[in-house]
């Protein structure tokens, strides 16, 4: 059974506001607005879910923030049995990531190759297998299959430009408006 992010883009507004203690934060965008994929190297590397590739997580199961917005409060809260692994993580964090960072261990999955005669021996996928006996750039084919064990890195689990730049580029615009300790991705997962 697969697992799925859920969760909110949260900002707390710093207009208008002469003391900042008297902003709550607010559920700025829905994150299925922003991304609908299914990503475990993402999910591992960013919340410790699914984290087969063996990543330090960024932000691993902190629970719903004790000022979390009412709105997100009762999203998470309307399915008590599904929902998991409720985690944050604020842009300042982020955006201080080393992204070039490689995992603590090797990847339980293989990363699988193929060959192609237009453009020779290329990623195909990944699959998991009995690593017991093997380290960190072994490889060994089956049947036409090149396998490979390695290790991955943040950029490759949450590539630049990929599915999650559209959280990022919102995250970073209401940071350049509020102020970086004033945005936060909150999220949940469910299976």
């Amino acid at each position: 059974m697969g697992a799925d992010i859920h969760g909110y883009i949260e900002c707390r507004s710093t207009y208008g506001n002469l003391d900042e203690e008297d902003s709550s934060w607010h559920a700025a965008i829905d994150l299925i607005l922003l991304y609908g994929g299914r990503n475990y190297d993402a999910f591992g590397c960013l919340f410790g879910v699914r984290n087969y590739a063996g990543f330090r997580p960024l932000a691993e199961a902190r629970g719903l923030p004790a000022d979390v917005s009412e709105e997100v409060r009762r999203d998470y809260e309307s399915f008590p049995d599904l929902h998991h692994s409720a985690s944050w993580i604020g842009w300042e964090e982020l955006a201080a990531v080393d992204w070039d960072e490689h995992a603590l261990t090797p990847d339980n999955r293989v990363r699988t190759y193929r060959h192609s005669p237009e453009h020779g021996w290329y990623q195909s996928g990944k699959a998991l297998r009995d690593l017991a006996g093997r380290s960190e750039g072994d490889e060994w084919t089956e049947g036409d299959v090149l396998m490979r064990v390695g290790r991955m890195t943040r950029r490759e689990a949450v590539q630049e430009g990929g599915e999650w730049s559209p959280v990022w580029a919102t995250m970073k615009a209401l940071s350049d408006v509020h102020g970086p300790e004033y945005v936060r991705l909150v999220v949940w997962f469910d299976n």
